[in-house]
């Protein structure tokens, strides 16, 4: 049987938003198991740098924005090595079916995830403001800084530094 072939198209330094699903629709496994996700992206970012424009993190899935660094489009790597280190963080999962095991698949991740290169500053704040109010679409809260996992919390204390500042 062949597989089928993913190309991915490599862009050096853009902003890609991207969506990254749990195996098991449903879980809670993100969100519980937080520490180790941010462990994963810190370590990684420090290895193969680039910058977190938006992230949501929801109980089963998360969708981000990146931007890579200039002449740098490996952003592949960076997801194999973020859900390696996570799924290494983890106690092992026991009740694998025979293509998990196989593969040599943790069964925590999808193997696939999706990504959209951003394309200009409209679809740069398009994709951002919805990883920021992704939450309240899936009904968890009401307004989106009401979400303790999400990057406007970030922005909202980098907006008050800057009115701290100029004022």
């Amino acid at each position: 049987m062949r597989m089928p072939d993913y190309r991915r198209i490599r862009y050096p330094g853009v902003s890609i938003f991207f969506t990254v699903c749990l195996e098991e629709d449903g879980s809670n496994l993100l969100i519980r198991e937080i520490d180790a996700l941010r462990c994963a992206f810190r370590s990684t970012m420090v290895e193969r740098p680039f910058l977190i424009d938006a992230i949501v993190v929801l109980p089963d899935h998360l969708h981000t924005v990146w931007t890579l660094p200039l002449g740098d489009s490996d952003y592949s790597t960076r997801w194999a090595v973020i859900k390696s280190r996570f799924t290494q963080a983890l106690p092992p999962v026991h009740d694998k079916r025979p293509s998990q095991i196989k593969r040599s698949d943790a069964g925590i991740w999808q193997r696939q995830y999706w990504e959209h290169r951003i394309k200009d500053v409209a679809d740069f704040v398009l994709h951002k403001d919805y990883c920021l109010t992704d939450p309240v679409r899936h009904g968890l809260v009401k307004r989106p800084e009401e979400w303790q996992h999400s990057s406007i919390h970030r922005d909202i204390d980098r907006l008050r530094q800057g009115f701290l500042a100029a004022g």
